[in-house]
Order: structure tokens, then sequence, then C-alpha cells
């Protein structure tokens, strides 16, 4: 064998090492969603926070991964101040609301500091974060993936083996039409769309989009939130936490996609057939 087919050779068993790993990591991990956009300023690291918190709330064991390796800041909305512990090569997540968080932003020395890194480096801290963060017995794991179809989105797609998208939109037209793209992505994946969230409804941006999306993909439509300030509260005064009716439409937007969840696995599992 020469050098360059032992070289591939040996790459390839990195790579099936660190999958058995990241598998095995993630055993204890009931379900696993994405939380997704077609474009960034749509409020989905909002969105996917505030729904991690929300299916504490309801009594779940969660974890929040923020898989937005260049803007990371779920941790910052959910308000969680301290580092993970890093303990013979493991990752111990702090928690906040009953959410166990891993974010980039997390290990960052400075917060305001830019990450400017290509697609195979992003993919590396991606799996790293997979593979060291001891996430222990969970019902929902949530991931906060970055806007758009590169790299990363599809590294977490490819490894993570998810049960379902959670796909947020605003309601005007371009914002659908990118949220469109998302979901052809996510269908050449054979990922089930657990649902639609359209977001920052009311009289700025019109109201609606969303809805109809989901309705022309045939796919749940999980819930609309208004352009209303008490949902962009975040930190100590976070919204589900704070506002009553911010928790209500979150609560409601929750038990949509644990509904999806449960007629996806169904599906899947072949009690269901079209």
């Amino acid at each position: 064998m020469n050098d360059e087919a032992k070289s591939k050779l040996t790459g390839m068993m990195k790579t099936w090492d660190r999958r058995k790993k990241i598998s095995a990591n993630l055993n204890r991990i009931s379900n696993r969603i994405a939380v997704y956009s077609g474009k960034g300023g749509v409020g989905k690291t909002t969105v996917a926070v505030n729904l991690a918190v929300s299916l504490s709330n309801l009594g779940y064991k969660v974890g929040l991964l923020d898989a937005d390796i260049d803007c990371p800041n779920a941790d910052k909305l959910l308000g969680i101040q301290e580092k993970p512990t890093f303990v013979d090569g493991v990752l111990h997540p702090p928690e906040r609301a009953g959410v166990k968080t891993i974010s980039m932003a997390s290990v960052q020395e400075n917060e305001t500091e830019a990450i400017i890194w290509r697609g195979p480096m992003i993919t590396n801290a991606l799996n790293q974060f997979l593979e060291m963060t001891e996430w222990g017995e969970l019902d929902y794991l949530v991931v906060d993936l970055p806007p758009g179809t590169s790299d990363a989105p599809l590294t977490i797609m490819q490894t993570l083996q998810l049960h379902g998208f959670v796909v947020v939109t605003t309601p005007q037209d371009l914002a659908v039409m990118d949220a469109k793209r998302s979901v052809n992505m996510i269908k050449k994946m054979n990922i089930d769309i657990l649902g639609i969230v359209e977001n920052m409804a009311g009289p700025i941006f019109g109201e609606g989009g969303g809805e109809h999306l989901a309705s022309d993909l045939n796919v749940p439509f999980l819930g609309r939130i208004q352009l209303d300030k008490m949902f962009s509260d975040y930190g100590k005064d976070l919204a589900t936490l704070k506002h009553k009716n911010a928790a209500e439409t979150y609560k409601e937007i929750a038990e949509n996609t644990l509904n999806s969840v449960s007629e996806s696995t169904l599906h899947n599992d072949g009690v269901v057939t079209d």
C-alpha cells in the first residue's frame, strides 16, 4: 500500500471512529430537533431558545446545541453566564431554566470577536462539540442551526440523525421563498419537517405567510408569534420566563411540535402509512 492510500485509509478510520464516538455520546438523547431558517434575521435563535425552555417547562429533560458557529448567541439569549466545565476531555454544559446549553460563545474569551473560519474548521468544531459534550439523558436536544444551506447545517444533518426540523420564517414573501429553499434541502436529506413557525407577524410585516407556506407544503403550522417587545426579551427576562402571554404562545408551539414528533415517529416506525 502506497503512502497516499495509507493516508486515505487513516483518514477514513479517524472519521469512522469519530462518528462512532458521537453516536455513542448521543445514544441517551431520545429526540433531536433542529430549528432552521432560510435566511438570517427571522428570529430562529429566539424561537430555538424559547422552544427549549417551553419543553423544559412541560417537564422534559432538554439540551440546546448552538450550532451557529459564526454568530453564536443562544447562551446570551438564555442568560447563561457560566462557562462549561472541562474535565478529562469532556464538556459539561451549564444549565438555566432546565436547559443544558453548549455554544461557541461560551468558549470564546471575547464575545465580540469575529469567528472567521472556512467550512472544514466549522465542521471540525461542530464534530468536537458533538463528540465531547456530556448531555446525560435527554428527552429532547434542540439544535439551533445557522441559516442557509452551507456546511454547518449539512454536517448536522449528516451526523446527528435528526428526528425533524422546525422551520422559522417571517410573513414577507422573500422570507417565505427562502424558507421554501430550506424545506427543499431538508427533503433532499430525507428528514422530516415537523412544521413551520411564523415569527414577527403583525401590521409591519403582515401575517399569514408562514401559515400559507405550511399549507402549500402540506406540513403542520406550529404557531404564530406576534411582533411584540415581550417576545424579544432575553437573558434574565427571557420571554417564556417573564411574560405569561409569550409563555402561552411558545407552549402551544412546543405542544404542536411534540405532536409532530409523535406522528413522525409513528410514520417512520411503519405504524402509519401513506
